[in-house]
């Protein structure tokens, strides 16, 4: 089942047979779909295939597992996480960290591709393999039948994990989980999953016995609890074959019941207020509990389709009130959805209060829920939120014969774990097509009534503990809801004044000259304004265009007093609207079309992102023509935006992990005014309104030295009239701008800073380097593989050997303007107490690549891991528009981006070493978190 976002939200579809919508159809069962092929062995082990081409050559295999934390026993808390760290750890085909390499050296890259995850009730191993060698898909499947019955679980091997494991509950801990751990218990009051965190606890992951964790193992890792998934560029009979052979020799294990926890139902409302110093923002959270509805028939899935509406329709509402001049909230959001556990959903509403404001907005929230079980919705509410909903199905369906291997394998674990229904997406949107359009208001009004209510209601408030900040009592927060509940109030006024975005037509202009690049597919045109369209038609997608655009400048002309309204310019236009259009109308107007555009001021440049349908084409290139010619200037709107801003910035540094990236950036930078930072609330009081669009104005005045780029299904000639009229059409005054190097530059290493913030034993560790050099974009490929091969090192070395952390990752960048340079960060969060260790291991780690170049193995796993890459980005519309706009940024000939295999051919070692020492190894910038007591322990 496909996952769509709606308004911002998640969105679950169950798809559905296409039948007359009788009530006596809508009782028939939704059927699976054909394509995909479903079995059982006779040792109860459920198996998924499917062929699909996209992308080609490669398979998701899946292992999912009908077990996680719930059912672990007392003894055994965190016990079925720490299992998922121990099939990467040892299996009996795979001794300790082989897997791992093995993968790596047919291109699975750790973490980016291999993974896995535990939740309350399931752990999902994710394995995409190359489909096109048998012996790979073979050792596979190996790996995947390790995992069900094979995991060696060696003392020794258990000893070494339990170091990563604590890493990983190290880098969890913070505000937001202590609140979690104190507020979670009124959510699932009286119930097991208040006790059963999958991460579990530290002094269980630090003394368990081995011999507990194979208990688990042993009890819950069993044929009938499993399923097998399989889909990609493969042969259905064959890979049926492959799993029946390997999988039905795995023993039935004696069933030991797999219990189902409920989540008791309460009748009074339970209130959990939880304050940290360390919290950076407010939040407020209303859940009204159900039970899980079942999705097995098709009135059951329009019942989901009414359920959809209604979220819809309410959030269009909560942004309309987050953008009046005092908004009740940052942000509010409501929605319909499960609770991360399989016997619960909730109609759950959420807003982020300013400061002090969280009375008002829990009374908002509760308000607009009293004001829609009063009064309801609207016909035009409900009709825009029809086109919505219809629209982004119709995308989908467009899709269908392109859609990612990736996410049909996701849809069929959740089919095995919670029942989800898989007809295919051609009987979801044929069903929604045609009986979306006849469902009634009634209907979704009905809804409020059926979840608004003070029975299974709780109410969640988080928030900073801070001096002259109050929080509401328990009590208190009951009376809001008792006030909301008898409050006087006025059923909603829908308010749209035009229907159409342009009503005139801008004089065309004419595309003067194009330039071909045959070995690409790709054409430049020039216009008769100067502006230029670079155009890389593709079929990777039916129903995509994307868009992208630069021009130079950007916030580096303007003087540091204007800074800060530049920085905000382009936010606070695209938060305001278009012409006679707020940002609100402007949604509603756009209701059922699939397009967005961005604009943006940069450092050095401004522009536009963007995505369209082909039928969406001419309105994406509307909103750019009037971003160009007509933002809305609207000062209530403006002052809405600040407003949002200074309360969400005001207690960001109170939490410990923003204080360091805070601290980084103003190391980095020398505490340079342009870059060093998150905003204060004074620096947005210093924001002004006039300054802001003149500096927007400025930017977006001439449109002669933009370079759009366009990517996707379209061909040149056909979308050529409105390029000429929309773009053709814009302002010119023949002017050629540039950017100003401001002068930012990071201190000269080596350099040790100590940040001293916060009350968990954490630390966050970040090394960096930066060398002034000429770009060269050979050079450029060589620095960023020299940081792929650092990668496999530091996990190597710091996670597997070390278990020192439970992440470690470099970055490389060659930077061009505005000045050129080549920067290396690695990062990792460790034990205060590892700080140094670590960070002279990964120096060491560097010094050693310099000096030796890397491993033929290592070499070889990231040369193959890019060739994999490169196969996957040739067929995908994103890596075009990036690689596009990147070389024209950098001024290369586009057709230079076919180059690559031959640089991946070539890479040697020694090219590795020679870009390694690009690094000076004896001048590293290091900053470094600690708990703010460890200066005084240390001591």
């Amino acid at each position: 089942m496909k996952k769509i976002f709606l308004q911002g939200l998640r969105v679950v579809f169950a798809f559905v047979f296409i039948l007359p919508a009788s009530a006596q159809d809508f009782d028939r069962k939704i059927p699976v779909d054909s394509s995909v092929r479903i079995g059982k062995l006779k040792n109860g082990l459920t198996y998924y295939i499917k062929r699909n081409q996209k992308p080609e050559n490669k398979v998701e295999l899946r292992l999912a597992v009908n077990a996680g934390s719930v059912l672990e026993n007392e003894d055994q808390l965190g016990l079925a996480h720490f299992l998922e760290h121990m099939a990467f750890n040892g299996t009996k085909h795979f001794k300790k960290n082989e897997l791992v390499s093995y993968l790596q050296s047919v291109g699975v890259q750790f973490g980016n591709h291999l993974n896995a995850y535990t939740s309350f009730d399931e752990t999902v191993y994710i394995l995409p393999v190359p489909s096109d060698s048998a012996v790979i898909l073979d050792k596979g499947l190996q790996i995947i039948e390790d995992w069900a019955h094979n995991i060696s679980l060696e003392e020794e091997d258990i000893e070494k994990e339990r170091g990563v494991v604590l890493e990983e509950w190290r880098v969890g801990r913070g505000p937001d989980q202590r609140m979690m751990e104190v507020y979670l218990p009124a959510i699932f009051k009286d119930s097991r999953y208040a006790e059963r965190l999958p991460i579990g606890k530290k002094e269980a992951i630090e003394n368990f016995d081995p011999e507990t964790i194979r208990a688990f193992y042993k009890t819950w890792y069993r044929p009938d609890l499993m399923a097998i998934v399989a889909v990609g560029d493969i042969d259905p009979d064959e890979m049926e074959k492959k799993i029946k052979e390997r999988f039905s020799s795995i023993k039935a294990k004696k069933k030991k019941e797999r219990p189902v926890y409920e989540v008791p139902g309460h009748e009074e409302t339970i209130v959990s207020i939880v304050s940290d110093p360390e919290a950076p923002f407010t939040l407020a959270r209303l859940f009204y509990k159900q039970d899980r509805r079942k999705e097995g028939t098709l009135g059951d899935y329009k019942q989901m389709l009414i359920r959809e509406l209604y979220s819809i329709m309410i959030n269009q509402r909560l942004e309309e009130l987050r953008q009046l001049p005092d908004p009740p909230f940052i942000y509010a959001y409501s929605y319909y959805g499960g609770l991360s556990v399989r016997t619960k959903d909730a109609y759950q509403s959420v807003a982020s209060a300013p400061e002090g404001g969280v009375e008002r907005a829990l009374r908002t929230l509760a308000e607009e829920n009293e004001r829609v079980k009063r009064f309801g919705f609207t016909e035009t509410e409900l009709e825009r939120a029809k086109s919505d909903l219809i629209s982004a199905l119709e995308r989908a369906f467009n899709e269908r014969d392109k859609t990612e291997s990736s996410s049909y394998a996701d849809e069929y674990v959740r089919n095995f774990l919670e029942d989800e229904p898989i007809p295919g997406i051609a009987f979801e949107y044929t069903f929604a097509r045609d009986h979306v359009p006849g469902i009634a208001l009634e209907e979704v009004n009905r809804l409020a009534h059926e979840w608004i209510g003070p029975e299974n209601r709780v109410v969640v408030i988080t928030a900073p503990e801070k001096e002259g900040v109050t929080l509401p009592t328990e009590e208190q927060v009951k009376q809001i809801l008792d006030m909301a509940d008898k409050a006087e109030l006025a059923p909603y006024e829908d308010a749209l004044t035009s229907t159409v975005l342009m009503e005139e037509i801008p004089e065309p202009g004419k595309v003067e000259s194009v330039k071909k690049y045959e070995r690409i597919g790709v054409e430049e045109w020039t216009l008769s304004n100067g502006l230029r369209v670079v155009l890389k038609p593709t079929d990777f997608k039916n129903d995509e265009i994307l868009m992208s655009a630069f021009s130079w400048g950007g916030m580096s002309i303007y003087p540091d007093e204007t800074f800060k309204a530049a920085r905000s310019a382009d936010a606070i236009v695209q938060n305001a609207g278009l012409d006679e259009f707020s940002a609100v109308n402007l949604q509603k107007l756009l209701a059922g079309k699939n397009v967005g555009v961005r604009p943006y001021i940069s450092n050095l440049t401004e522009g536009f992102s963007g995505r369209s349908t082909p039928r969406d084409f001419e309105t994406m290139l509307q909103l750019v023509y009037l971003y160009f010619t007509e933002p809305r200037e609207d000062m209530e709107s403006f002052q809405s935006y600040i407003a949002k801003n200074k309360e969400l910035y005001k207690n960001i540094l109170s939490d410990p992990q923003y204080y360091y990236s805070d601290t980084l950036s103003r190391v980095l930078t020398q505490n340079h005014p342009r870059e060093a930072g998150y905003p204060t609330v004074e620096d947005w009081e210093m924001v002004d309104f006039e300054k802001v669009y003149s500096v927007y104005n400025e930017r977006f005045a001439d449109a002669g030295d933009f370079v759009f780029f366009f990517v996707g299904a379209f061909e040149p000639d056909s979308i050529r009239p409105l390029i000429e009229t929309y773009l053709g059409g814009l302002p010119s005054a023949g002017g050629r701008e540039n950017f100003e190097d401001i002068g930012v530059r990071p201190p000269e290493g080596p350099l040790r800073a100590e940040v001293f913030k916060g009350a968990e034993p954490q630390s966050l560790v970040t090394i960096y380097f930066e060398k002034e050099a000429p770009y060269d974009i050979d050079l450029a490929y060589k620095f960023g593989s020299f940081s792929e091969i650092l990668d496999i090192r530091l996990i190597e070395e710091l996670r597997e050997e070390k278990g020192g952390v439970y992440s470690a990752g470099s970055s490389a960048g060659a930077n061009k303007y505005p000045y050129a340079h080549y920067t290396l960060r690695i990062s990792f969060p460790c034990a205060p107490e590892n700080v140094e260790k670590l960070t002279n291991t990964a120096l060491d780690i560097i010094k050693n690549i310099q000096e030796n170049g890397p491993t033929e193995a290592d070499l070889k796993k990231v040369k193959e891991a890019q060739r994999r890459e490169r196969l996957e980005n040739l067929k995908n519309n994103n890596y075009w528009l990036s690689a596009l706009r990147s070389y024209y940024y950098h001024e290369i000939d586009p057709e230079k981006i076919l180059d690559y295999e031959k640089r991946v051919e070539s890479l040697t070692g020694d090219d590795i070493r020679s870009a390694a020492r690009l690094v000076d190894i004896d001048k590293p910038i290091v900053v470094a978190l600690y708990p703010k007591d460890f200066q005084s322990k240390r001591q």
